[in-house]
């Protein structure tokens, strides 16, 4: 039995996505005048489908019915790199605009989540306490 259930373990694994987002846009914005630095980003896709399979079952009834679960070890996330686009002369393909709007998005992402864990363990405190 699972004492906090799936939604406590969504919760993390969503703030670890939003922290290393948030590493990879600072270290962007860090690197604007830096002669041929790349952008990085982190990819959310495998991500969302671990969780998509985690949360769902499929059951097939027929043979040709497509199947879908998990396709394989999606636990870290992905960082790569934009190298298809320059700038700058100096090669560089930061856009700082979008760094720091990207950057503000992924603060209020942050922070609704913290705000969602923080509901949850007062559920769970109430319930400890028998409701007082």
């Amino acid at each position: 039995m699972d004492l906090y259930g799936k939604t406590i373990q969504s919760l993390d694994r969503s703030l670890d996505y939003a922290n290393l987002k948030n590493q990879t846009i600072a270290n962007n914005i860090a690197n604007a005048d830096t002669p041929g630095y790349k952008t990085e980003t982190v990819s959310f896709k495998d991500t969302l489908q671990e969780t998509m399979d985690a949360s769902f079952t499929a059951k097939r009834t027929n043979p040709k019915h497509l199947a879908f679960g998990s396709t394989g070890d999606t636990s870290e996330f992905q960082v790569t790199k934009k190298d298809n686009t320059t700038y700058t002369n100096s090669g560089n393909n930061v856009d700082i605009d979008k760094e720091m709007s990207e950057l503000a998005d992924n603060q209020l992402y942050y922070q609704a989540l913290v705000d969602r864990m923080s509901g949850k363990f007062n559920s769970l405190s109430k319930v400890i306490k028998g409701g007082n």
